[in-house]
């Protein structure tokens, strides 16, 4: 057999999934830097602490932590997030995870970062519930050890203490919760990285269409898409990213989630409305694909899903000591007497 017959034998063969898989996804980054804030030791060391610390709520027993706890895969094990006074939040709290490569953050896209998310929450009333600014910032000079964490973290500001680099440090922080899995060992080139089982699930999650939205380093959170893009779903009240632009081409519009450790973050959808993993797939594939997937199909793409699942470091997760307290820390709002 010819050269040239042999190279047209192998062109016309299907490519293998190995092939497939690299054509739609990439290993994931061990962390998700950032041009506008870089990465160093000092802020992801301040931000780790702001992170864990409830003394940024108003009552005094809310972190960023208690709705993305990053001993429970990043997430809420609720459906809605408690905030200040018992309030709930009106959407599933995302996890944290893998945050940092988002292409947009909340589940409407209105934060372009990181770095502004972590904003948010500190001041929505629902949440945290601090009122402004001046009131972190407040609170973080009342923190002695605070000043000079700071300063190594943002030491050419004149003035290292404001919100501004409170959220910054934050947003540092969680650019290296990464959690690669056995599907990126398996993608660099690991054959026995995943089952035979996986495997099988792999190529029924791209010939089931899956991979139209949830592609890319985070098997997800690359893109809006409809909610009910093929079937529309009965009952559907929040607008989704129409809050966010006033256009009816967007309503009901969400970011697409990614699918690393899904299996750890029950429940799913914006509206927490899949207790299951089987539920929001089988949800998935007839709302977004217009198809009945078997109870066989769906095990299959839960066995793939679970190759997705990893595990930040250690030194990440582990929650620092808190800083004393100052003998000017404004005290806790009390919750008012039944």
């Amino acid at each position: 057999m010819s050269a040239l017959v042999v190279a047209l034998v192998l062109a016309a063969a299907p490519p293998s999934l190995e092939e497939r898989a690299k054509a739609v996804f990439k290993p994931l980054s061990k962390t998700f830097d950032s041009k506008q804030n870089p990465i160093t030791p000092e802020k992801v060391a301040l931000g780790k602490q702001l992170f864990f610390d409830t003394r940024f709520s108003k009552d005094q027993k809310i972190s960023c932590n208690s709705c993305h706890d990053v001993s429970r895969g990043g997430a809420d094990v609720n459906a809605f997030s408690i905030g200040h006074k018992g309030q709930k939040g009106g959407r599933n709290a995302p996890t944290v995870f893998n945050a940092g490569v988002h292409f947009a953050q909340f589940w409407d896209g209105r934060a372009a970062a990181l770095e502004e998310q972590a904003k948010g929450p500190v001041l929505n009333p629902v949440e945290m519930a601090m009122g402004g600014a001046e009131a972190v910032g407040t609170v973080l000079r009342s923190i002695p050890g605070y000043a000079a964490l700071f300063q190594k973290a943002f030491p050419g500001d004149k003035e290292p203490i404001t919100f501004e680099n409170f959220a910054r440090a934050i947003g540092a922080y969680e650019r290296t919760l990464s959690t690669p899995s056995r599907f990126d060992a398996w993608l660099e080139g690991d054959a026995k990285a995943l089952t035979d089982q996986e495997k099988a699930g792999l190529s029924l999650f791209l010939d089931t269409g899956c991979t139209t939205c949830h592609q890319g380093e985070g098997v997800g959170g690359s893109m809006f898409q409809k909610f009910g893009l093929v079937l529309p779903v009965p009952l559907l009240k929040d607008a989704g990213r129409y809050d966010v632009t006033k256009q009816e081409a967007d309503r009901f519009f969400f970011k697409v989630p990614s699918l690393r450790n899904v299996e750890k973050t029950a429940p799913y959808f914006h509206d927490a409305s899949a207790a299951t993993l089987t539920e929001a797939i089988k949800v998935m594939g007839k709302h977004q694909l217009g198809k009945e997937l078997g109870d066989a199909e769906v095990q299959s793409i839960i066995a793939f899903l679970k190759s997705l699942t990893g595990q930040a470091s250690k030194e990440a997760i582990t929650p620092p000591a808190p800083l004393p307290a100052g003998p000017k820390t404004p005290k806790p709002e009390k919750a008012p007497k039944p």
